[in-house]
């Protein structure tokens, strides 16, 4: 008698071109029938153009004649998200350049929008050096390591975190994780329509400065934050990340936001310097999100693995953030999807050329 394992260990052997990871391992499997010597297979298709859909329903056929299987029966369905899953706005915050505090950004914005009870989820997107559930001293059993290796589902890997925040946290000094293929990029984005519960924001942490990670993540977000210091590297950096972005993957509108400034006045003229810049040579529109004053509670706050906004909630860099959350619960959420992929719309990606 068949059984569904011996099924899924035999699919183990498929490796999908371009993710390099079976379909078990890719979260593509929904569901498997045996029958005497019948096996009915249904997989979603959220990642897959037609090419590989017969390509892999011929190496499924295949691997299953060595069990003793004389039909297999292999179904594609599209991964629509679930009733039940009410999202609101998708945030993408990123950096031209490490050290210029995006990832204390993430956190207290999202500590602001959940104490002006907004149902809010951060995913930790700095793959190879996450570090959110450290600043919020976090201690997950589970990361987006186990969800890439089909070991948890998405839902599994999430942690409650102060004022109901969910993280979804990532790994630190794992570089596989920093060198994900772009299927399996896709393939994680496309597991957050898996979720079964209501967000009004979902703020993503990226890496700093141009990878395969951020390019992807930004553009599947409906908003780009960029963090900027007053400093020529800060500066430099975070036009190169918009040049890419726009020019390359057409991503035109971002929200900058200038951070550890000394007065309002100094972040304005942060931004009114930095617009100068981009509009000479970037065709782009940049909308000043407002600034964040250098606060000496912050590192205090940091030491102590809180959020700035919980912990000193009356210091000026709280407030500032306050008012960049309520700010940011005003931005319109778009109805339409943009026509690439984003986060809970399924897009189909491109089967690998020769394969």
């Amino acid at each position: 008698m068949i059984t569904e394992e011996q099924v899924k260990q035999n699919l183990e052997e498929i490796l999908v071109p371009g993710a390099m990871r079976s379909p078990v391992r890719l979260n593509l499997i929904r569901q498997i029938a045996v029958t005497d010597q019948k096996v009915a297979i249904t997989l979603t298709s959220a990642a897959l153009d037609s090419n590989a859909e017969d390509w892999i329903k011929s190496k499924i056929s295949k691997a299953l004649e060595h069990l003793g299987v004389n039909q297999t029966n292999v179904t594609f369905i599209p991964a629509a998200p679930k009733e039940v899953n009410d999202i609101g706005l998708v945030i993408a915050v990123m950096s031209g350049k490490g050290g210029v505090g995006k990832t204390s950004i993430a956190v207290n914005l999202a500590m602001a929008l959940a104490l002006n009870h907004k149902q809010v989820m951060v995913l930790d997107a700095d793959l190879g050096l996450a570090n959110i559930d450290v600043l919020l001293g976090l201690h997950p059993t589970y990361n987006l390591s186990h969800v890439l290796r089909g070991e948890r589902s998405l839902e599994e890997v999430i942690v409650q975190g102060p004022a109901g925040i969910k993280v979804v946290p990532a790994t630190s000094g794992l570089k596989k994780m920093v060198e994900l293929a772009p299927a399996e990029l896709v393939g994680l984005i496309r597991a957050f329509s898996e979720i079964s519960f209501a967000l009004d924001t979902l703020l993503i942490d990226t890496a700093a400065g141009i990878s395969d990670s951020v390019v992807t993540f930004s553009r599947a977000a409906q908003a780009v934050i960029v963090v900027v210091c007053d400093e020529p590297a800060s500066i430099t950096d975070a036009y190169a990340l918009i040049k890419v972005l726009s020019r390359d993957y057409g991503v035109e509108r971002f929200h900058i936001l200038a951070n550890m400034v000394s007065s309002a006045a100094e972040g304005h003229e942060l931004f009114d310097k930095f617009s100068r810049v981009t509009s000479r040579f970037l065709d782009v529109t940049l909308d000043f999100m407002g600034p964040v004053p250098y606060d000496e509670f912050l590192r205090k706050a940091i030491q102590r693995q809180k959020a700035l906004v919980e912990m000193f909630p009356t210091s000026k860099g709280a407030m500032a953030f306050k008012k960049l959350a309520a700010k940011t619960d005003r931005w319109p959420v778009p109805n339409s999807a943009s026509g690439h992929l984003e986060f809970f719309v399924e897009r189909l990606i491109r089967f690998g050329s020769g394969n």
